[in-house]
């Protein structure tokens, strides 16, 4: 039996997760940038200027971060349950939002301007490190507005959507 609660807990939880992962992909993102071992995937990444599909990206995120979701469950099952769909929710919604702002970067309403994909399009190597969501941006000194959006992003073909790599 699920008692309120459990309920309230496992939801604080969800969110704290939610939060807390965009805070680590922001950083993640951000020492990529950093001339150390595993920023040459991420250069690669750069070259191409493309996603790899939704569900790769979220296969990525999840093998990443499994061990911070796991040891949850030994604080409380609730605990465990809220702060591991908080990061798997997190996960798809940034796989989402990084294949959308490699292919379809108009679709990103939740944000003033697609951080990702200027942050491709002007060759930011110090601003716009968010991938989902620009307020870590903001809150780190990182966001640099610039022209959005331009005659090339209006003129592109209207997609909806779903409309995206996949895999």
């Amino acid at each position: 039996m699920v008692d309120a609660k459990s309920v309230m807990i496992g939801g604080f939880c969800f969110a704290i997760a939610f939060v807390f992962a965009s805070l680590v992909e922001y950083w993640v993102h951000r020492l990529m940038h950093k001339p150390i071992r595993f920023g040459e995937r991420h250069r690669d990444h750069h070259r191409r200027n493309e996603g790899q599909g939704v569900l790769w990206e979220f296969r990525d995120y999840v093998k990443s971060t499994l061990f911070v979701m796991i040891p949850m469950f030994v604080i409380s099952l609730p605990v465990g349950i809220g702060w591991t769909l908080g990061g798997l929710v997190y996960a798809a919604f940034s796989s989402y939002a990084h294949q959308l702002q490699h292919e379809n970067p108009t679709k990103c309403f939740w944000m003033k301007m697609p951080v990702h994909y200027v942050h491709h399009k002007y060759n930011m190597w110090h601003h716009n490190f968010g991938l989902a969501v620009d307020w870590w941006d903001h809150i780190f000194g990182t966001y640099k507005l610039v022209e959005w959006p331009t005659e090339a992003e209006l003129n592109q073909p209207t997609r909806n959507y779903l409309q995206l790599r996949w895999w």
